[in-house]
């Protein structure tokens, strides 16, 4: 008996019935990002970190010290894994299928988040590039700053549903929309 099994992203039914055009301000839902948890080993985390800077096609989060998060949104996790098995010292975990990946960007964007988080998100003291660990709504997330008025939330899958309707009632003043991401 052969078996089918089929993606469905956590967020699908939250999604339905956002097909409009995206406002100035929106929040896009990646499909299949490839998520690594990477830990260096006692003593390597300098040289961890600069082989992660070398993995194509992905961008480094800061978690805690000599802890990552490796991000791709265009490779599949299968060719991330095979450029984090090449680095000595580091451990890897692959969490593709734990966690959701939520873009949110506009000129309202902080505005936005600052409902949802305690930080400073000015861009004197978030940079872009920045990221870190945070409460946002009540869920554990890593957040980044990936643009001026853009940022990336990675979140455990099983709070994605919690967290995407909290950002959308945050983000109702600001006509906040909300779609599956094109790329």
């Amino acid at each position: 008996m052969s078996l089918a099994l089929f993606h469905r992203h956590v967020l699908e039914d939250h999604l339905s019935g956002f097909e409009a055009n995206a406002n100035p301000n929106h929040l896009s839902v990646v499909r299949r990002p490839a998520i690594f948890s990477v830990l260096a080993h006692r003593g390597q985390g300098a040289a961890v970190r600069t082989a992660l800077s070398s993995v194509a096609d992905t961008h480094i989060r800061d978690c805690g010290p000599e802890e990552w998060l490796l991000v791709s949104r265009t490779s599949g996790a299968a060719a991330v894994e095979t450029g984090v098995a090449e680095i000595a010292g580091a451990s890897h975990v692959d969490q593709s299928d734990g966690r959701v990946l939520i873009e949110i960007h506009g000129p309202s964007v902080r505005r936005i988040l600052a409902r949802c988080v305690a930080l400073d998100l000015h861009s004197d003291v978030f940079v872009i590039g920045a990221s870190t660990n945070a409460l946002c709504c009540h869920v554990a997330v890593n957040l980044a700053r990936t643009g001026d008025d853009r940022f990336e939330i990675v979140a455990p899958r099983s709070f994605a549903g919690s967290l995407f309707e909290e950002l959308m009632e945050m983000g109702r003043e600001f006509a906040l929309t909300a779609s599956f991401s094109r790329d």
